[in-house]
C-alpha cells in the first residue's frame, strides 16, 4: 500500500483531535486525508454511476429496472457528464439482487441502437446494437447476479455480473434533428424492453419515464458528500477480489461494510479537504492531456490506452491495474465500451492550436475536413471545463453532420465556430459558450471508419480568431 497503516485510527476516526497549534493536521487526520484522496480516485467510476442512479430515484418517477429516457436531444438541463446532444438516450439502472434481468434490444429495422451494458464499476459487460453482440439482429441480454448457479435458458446473450447493480445506456440514433426524425428515434427506442427472467414467458410492459425538460444533475461532487455515495456502493456490492486491499483504506475514513457511515464534523472537514486535493490532482492529470491521436495535433482519445487495454481484458493482467487513469476518465464521462472504435469513437481537447486553454470569452473556428470517416454521423460538442457537463443556459451545445442547415464549404469541409457571439453570417455553424468560463470540446464519430485509424484523415485543432 502507498501509506503505512495506523492501527489506532481504525478505532478512533470519529473522535479526531483538534488541529495542532502550528496549523498542521495531526497524524491521524493526515491519514484520513491521504486515504480520502486515494478513495476518491479509486471510487470514481462507482460513485459516478451511483450519482446518476440517485438522481433518477430522487428527481423522477423511474425506479430500478425501469427505463429513463430523454424524448428530446439533450439540452443543458441534462447535467450528466459529456452527454451526446445528437442522440436520444435510453437508460436502465438495473438491479439483479432479486434475480436475473433481461434487456431486450430490437433489431435494426427502421432504427439502430448504440448500446453499452456496464456493472456498478462501469466495467463493460457487453455492447448492443449493430456493432454489439446482436450485430443489429436484435437480442435478449441476460444479466446474472454474482455467483448465479442456476441453469440459463437458451436464446440469450448471457452476461454474468460481478455486482448486483449497473446500468444500460442505449442511444437511439437519429438521422437528423428534424421533428419527424426525432420522433422516429424515440419510437424506435421504446421498443426496448426490460423484465425479470422469471417473467420472460409473458413479459410485463416496460415502464418508460421521460426526463426531458427537467434538471438532472449527476455531476461529480468534490466534497465530503462523495464518500456517502461511496459508502452506499460498499454496502450494496460484494468486494471484488482486485479491490480487497481497499478494505482497511476505507475503514480509516469511516466506510465499513455492515456498519453505518456517520463521520463527525471534524472528519467531514478533513474529507472535504481530501476531496478538493483529489479534484486538483484529477484535474491536473486531465489538463496534461492523454496521448494524442496524431502527432502535432492536440486531440486525444477520451480514454487512455492503458485503461482501455485493461477494460478489454476485464483487468486480466494481474500486473496492471490503472486506477489513476480510470479515475480521470470517469470525471469526464460515463459508461464503458467493450468494443471501442466500432459503434463510436471519441476525441477530446481543452486547448486550441497554440496550446492555450479554450476560453469562453474567445471566438474559435474548427474546420472539420471533408469526407469525415463515419458511417452514421460526426458531431462536436462544447462542455463546461469545470464540470464536464453541458454549459448552463445555452440553447445549443453542438454541431453535427446531421444538424439542420449547417453550411458546407466548397471543398466539403465544415467550419464550426465557438464563442459568446456568432460571427456575422455564421449563425447556422455556431455553438455558444459562456464568456465567464473555460470550455472543452468532444468530437464524436459514429460508425468510425479506417481513415481515422490509419490517420489518412486528421481532425485539426481549433484556432482562436479573437
Amino acid at each position: 500500500m502507498k501509506y503505512a497503516f495506523a492501527g489506532a485510527l481504525a478505532l478512533g476516526f470519529l473522535a479526531l483531535p483538534a488541529w495542532s497549534q502550528n496549523g498542521a493536521l495531526p497524524l491521524d487526520q493526515q491519514m484520513v486525508e491521504r486515504r480520502g484522496v486515494e478513495a476518491m480516485i479509486w471510487g470514481m467510476p462507482a460513485v459516478n454511476a451511483d450519482l446518476m442512479r440517485q438522481e433518477m430515484l430522487s428527481r423522477t418517477e423511474a425506479k430500478q429496472n425501469d427505463i429513463l429516457f430523454w424524448s428530446r436531444p439533450a439540452d443543458w438541463q441534462n447535467q450528466t457528464l459529456t452527454p451526446n446532444p445528437d442522440s436520444i438516450y435510453f437508460m436502465s439502472f438495473w438491479n439483479v439482487k432479486d434475480g436475473p434481468i433481461v434487456i431486450e434490444v430490437p433489431p435494426a429495422d427502421g432504427g439502430s441502437i448504440a448500446g453499452n451494458i456496464v456493472d456498478a464499476w462501469q466495467m463493460p459487460l457487453e455492447d448492443a446494437g449493430p456493432e454489439g453482440a446482436d450485430q443489429g439482429k436484435g437480442g435478449k441480454y441476460l444479466i446474472l447476479p454474482p455467483g448465479y448457479q442456476e441453469t440459463v435458458p437458451e436464446g440469450y446473450v448471457v452476461l454474468p455480473s460481478a455486482t448486483f447493480t449497473g446500468f444500460t445506456l442505449l442511444r437511439s440514433n437519429m438521422t437528423s434533428h428534424a421533428e419527424e426524425d426525432i420522433a422516429k428515434a424515440v419510437a424506435y427506442g421504446k421498443r426496448i424492453a426490460v423484465y425479470p427472467l422469471t417473467q420472460a414467458e409473458n413479459p410485463p410492459a416496460t415502464k418508460f419515464v421521460d426526463a426531458s425538460g427537467a434538471m438532472f444533475d449527476a455531476t461529480i461532487r468534490y466534497d465530503a458528500s462523495f464518500y456517502a455515495n461511496l459508502d452506499r456502493v460498499v454496502q450494496t456490492e460484494p468486494w471484488l477480489e482486485r479491490d480487497r486491499a481497499m478494505i482497511d483504506q476505507l475503514r480509516a475514513i469511516g466506510i465499513q461494510k455492515g456498519k453505518p457511515y456517520a463521520p463527525d464534523a471534524a472528519t467531514t472537514k478533513v474529507l472535504d479537504q481530501a476531496a478538493k486535493q483529489a479534484h486538483a490532482w484529477l484535474s491536473a492529470e486531465y489538463d496534461k492531456g492523454f496521448p494524442v491521436m496524431n502527432e502535432g495535433i492536440g486531440w486525444f482519445p477520451a480514454a487512455r490506452a492503458d485503461f482501455v487495454k485493461a477494460v478489454q481484458s476485464s483487468y486480466g493482467d494481474r500486473d496492471e491495474y490503472p486506477v489513476d487513469a480510470r479515475g480521470v476518465t470517469y470525471t469526464l464521462g460515463f459508461t464503458g465500451i467493450k468494443r471501442i472504435g466500432t459503434a463510436q469513437f471519441y476525441l477530446m481537447t481543452s486547448k486550441d492550436k497554440d496550446g492555450a486553454a479554450l476560453d469562453g470569452a474567445g471566438t474559435y473556428r474548427l474546420t472539420v475536413p471533408a469526407n469525415a470517416p463515419v458511417e452514421h454521423y460526426w458531431s462536436v460538442t462544447a462542455y463546461d471545463r469545470e464540470t464536464h457537463a453541458l454549459i448552463h443556459e445555452m440553447d445549443r451545445a453542438s454541431i453535427a453532420s446531421i444538424t439542420e442547415g449547417v453550411e458546407t464549404n466548397a471543398d466539403g469541409s465544415v467550419d464550426v465556430y465557438f464563442g459568446p457571439d456568432a460571427p456575422e453570417g455564421k449563425e447556422s455553424n455556431w455553438v455558444p459558450t459562456d464568456p465567464k468560463g473555460k470550455f472543452e470540446l468532444l468530437f464524436r464519430l459514429y460508425g468510425p471508419q479506417k481513415p481515422l485509424f490509419d490517420k489518412s484523415w486528421k481532425l485539426p485543432d481549433a484556432e482562436r480568431l479573437q
